[in-house]
């Protein structure tokens, strides 16, 4: 069996092109790199001077711009670029290799759908350049990788960025189980509303050519939504992995940061400081719910149609008062 990250490095590389902009220093200073490491030069009109190597060309122009072609390119600005002409304090390694993260576009992304406890949150952010290079030197990036602590205080950076814009959506608690527990109802397509409507509003504050969401559906649930919001003029592309965009870290920190807040309210109600997440302890203290203030409000904190909820009333000997289908038998994978 082939070692992890072995059947990658098997694959052709794509072909890519970044488009770059350099002083007269650093050109000078990249032509002279290139000639000691043996590329070859060749003409190519209008250009100062461009260089073939063993994965990718180089052309320089007059203007200043810098064209890094081929398979090897991503090689070429992580190994020659960055370390050693210093471009750094103008572009930005992330620009670099990224400059669609420094586009005027909306992020989308959610917080609180694995958590039994709390609401789930949909939000969009939309920012241009000068927001987004404000906010990763201010740290912000995927909301998994910042502690609470932080979040609220990231959130409010980006509220309050002048030509940024950030809305969020969500059911209250009743709400939510009274459309997750419908026969068929299906969470996606309660999200993808949350997104269609956080998106919405956003634009209305600030309009955006297009906007990336962190893939959580392979269906097209959130373009179906918007069209029927009447959003026209807008395409919304969809991917795994999105945070990395840092307007789409920056959504997933405005959806963190309200999902915190709402936890901290039904915190205060529960009395002490709900768990995050599905395990164990989440368990003790739904049990400790049911006990104090009956079966029926759990449905003030908690997402009934978790495994959990049927768990912990089945239980606590309470499905009577609190009636919840049976979940479906777990599937079994065998390797």
């Amino acid at each position: 069996m082939p070692k992890r990250g072995q059947d990658d490095e098997e694959k052709p590389k794509r072909l890519s092109t970044y488009t770059l902009k350099l002083d007269d220093a650093n050109m000078e200073s990249l032509r002279s790199i290139l000639k000691r490491r043996g590329w070859e030069g060749f003409d190519v009109e209008y250009a100062r001077y461009a260089f073939r190597g063993p994965d990718c060309n180089v052309t320089a122009y007059e203007s200043g711009k810098l064209v890094v072609a081929g398979r090897g390119t991503e090689e070429f600005v992580t190994m020659t670029l960055e370390p050693e002409v210093t471009m750094a304090p103008k572009l930005g390694y992330d620009e670099v290799l990224h400059p669609d993260w420094f586009e005027l576009h909306a992020g989308l992304d959610e917080s609180g759908k694995g958590d039994f406890f709390g609401p789930v949150v949909a939000a969009t952010v939309v920012a241009d350049k000068p927001a987004i290079e404000g906010w990763i030197k201010a740290g912000v990036k995927d909301s998994k990788r910042i502690a609470d602590s932080e979040i609220v205080k990231l959130d409010r950076l980006i509220r309050h960025t002048e030509g940024a814009a950030a809305s969020t959506c969500q059911c209250g608690m009743q709400k939510y189980n009274l459309i997750m527990l419908r026969p068929h109802a299906n969470l996606n397509k309660l999200l993808a509303w949350q997104h269609a409507t956080a998106l919405t509003q956003a634009l209305g504050r600030r309009r955006a050519p297009r906007g990336l969401l962190d893939q959580f559906s392979k269906q097209p649930l959130v373009q179906r939504e918007l069209a029927k919001m009447g959003v026209a003029d807008f395409k919304l592309e969809m991917r795994t992995k999105a945070e990395e965009d840092p307007v789409v870290a920056a959504a997933s920190v405005v959806a963190r940061a309200e999902y915190v807040r709402q936890m901290h309210a039904l915190s205060r109600k529960f009395g002490g400081a709900l768990q995050k997440g599905a395990g164990p302890l989440v368990k003790e203290q739904a049990a400790q719910i049911i006990e104090r203030f009956g079966a029926r409000a759990l449905g003030d904190f908690a997402k009934l149609h978790f495994r959990t909820a049927y768990e912990v009333v089945s239980a606590a000997g309470r499905l009577d008062e609190l009636p919840l289908p049976v979940p479906r038998e777990r599937t079994e994978w065998h390797g």
